[in-house]
């Protein structure tokens, strides 16, 4: 089988699960070519992305003047209904006119190549204008197409996006969790919904294989992983932080990542004083993510909008519990005093009263919910079987 892969930058720092899943494809004999719009090679610093950006094709690197000529090829039936929906969907508010004719001509383009390289089917990681991308080259001659909705950012414009239009143009569409399933239903034909597919992010096994036991000494170490942005809630974490800090001072929190935000949440930290409770890790590769879930006992994810963190699944397979907020996809892998432990979203006061009574529990009261967090995620969250199961789907819809 020889599918195409379909993202509007690629690789990302943030996208390893995408990575990952390509390569457990391969592993099981399925061909991918990658297609991006475009990359975003300053920002890589991780060797398995650095090696990923070399093999995969950006369709806006032909430059304007190649697309368009490619674009007025394609017989005038096939391009007057691509323009017919361009038109509707500029109308609708998804984006401009002018923005869908370049992702009409983007879509060409992406035909041309799936049917000179063979491949059967063209699968496009989020809802956004890389799906859009892919039902224009599956109207404009090209393969059958699938997608990948992660959320949050994709049910914060779900009308505008025009899901429910995507999934009735797609061969199926993939949800990474029942939520997210639910969510796409909303705004889907109810003749659509069984084509939405739940086909769970997963990480390596084999990456994870070995957990480091938990940090000894006084201290209860949290850590905190994701980009500093509105929805990831790291201001209200600090906070919550702050408050059970001054019940508890053996408490600390280490922070990875970076972005827009960072200010703010230095800015935060300054006010509450806790400069040296808090440390800022910056950005990190996976083994830095790795090396910080090791140095912690348990991982904390404070967000105000999320899909299924897949960070979450990294620190159960690393055999620690997780503090989250009760949203989205995430209790239906984190069960409340079985593999962590899961607070109101939006709350300070609930989070700082759940870490305090957390830093009560005996440290092998911490180790059981670890191993109870790694048998979890390792039963449901096995990139293989997940590569399995759209492998399965490929080959049925194509």
């Amino acid at each position: 089988m020889k599918i195409g892969y379909l993202v509007n930058t690629y690789p990302r720092p943030s996208h390893s699960f995408i990575r990952r899943e390509i390569a457990a494809l391969e592993r099981i004999g399925v061909s991918v070519h990658r297609f991006a719009m475009r990359g975003d090679a300053q920002a890589l610093r991780d060797p398995a992305d650095l090696a990923e950006q070399q093999v995969t094709e950006r369709i806006l690197e032909q430059g304007a003047r190649r697309l368009l000529q490619g674009l007025l090829r394609h017989p005038s039936r096939r391009m007057a209904q691509a323009l017919r929906l361009a038109r509707q969907r500029a109308a609708a508010g998804e984006s401009s006119l002018a923005r869908q004719i370049v992702y009409l001509a983007e879509g060409a383009a992406v035909a041309q190549r799936a049917n000179a390289l063979g491949l059967s089917h063209i699968h496009a990681h989020f809802g956004t204008n890389s799906t859009r991308v892919a039902a224009y080259s599956h109207l404009l001659g090209g393969p059958r197409f699938s997608f990948t909705i992660h959320g949050p950012e994709e049910f914060d414009r779900p009308e505008a996006l025009d899901l429910g239009g995507k999934l009735a143009l797609s061969a199926f569409a993939v949800t990474v969790s029942s939520f997210g399933r639910s969510q796409l239903s909303r705004w889907a034909d109810p003749a659509d919904w069984n084509r939405i597919e739940v086909v769970h992010c997963g990480i390596e096994p084999e990456r994870w294989s070995d957990p480091a036991p938990m940090p000894p000494g006084p201290q209860l170490r949290m850590v905190a992983i994701g980009r500093f942005a509105e929805q990831k809630g790291f201001g209200l974490l600090i906070k919550a932080f702050a408050a059970a800090h001054r019940a508890n001072p053996a408490l600390h929190l280490s922070l990875v990542g970076d972005g827009p935000l960072r200010g703010q949440i230095e800015s935060v930290i300054a006010r509450e004083s806790m400069q040296g409770a808090v440390d800022l890790l910056g950005w990190q590769d996976e083994n830095g993510v790795r090396a910080a879930l090791d140095a912690s006992h348990l991982l904390v994810v404070p967000s105000f909008a999320e899909g299924l963190p897949v960070v979450i699944m990294e620190a159960m397979a690393s055999a620690r519990p997780c503090l989250a907020t009760y949203i989205a996809g995430i209790p239906e892998l984190v069960r409340p005093g079985t593999e962590g432990w899961l607070v109101p979203a939006g709350s300070a006061r609930a989070l700082a009263q759940e870490m305090g009574r957390i830093a009560t529990l005996p440290r092998d009261r911490l180790a059981q919910m670890g191993q109870a967090a790694r048998a979890r995620v390792l039963a449901r969250h096995d990139v293989n079987r997940s590569a399995r199961m759209l492998a399965d789907l490929f080959a049925r819809e194509s």
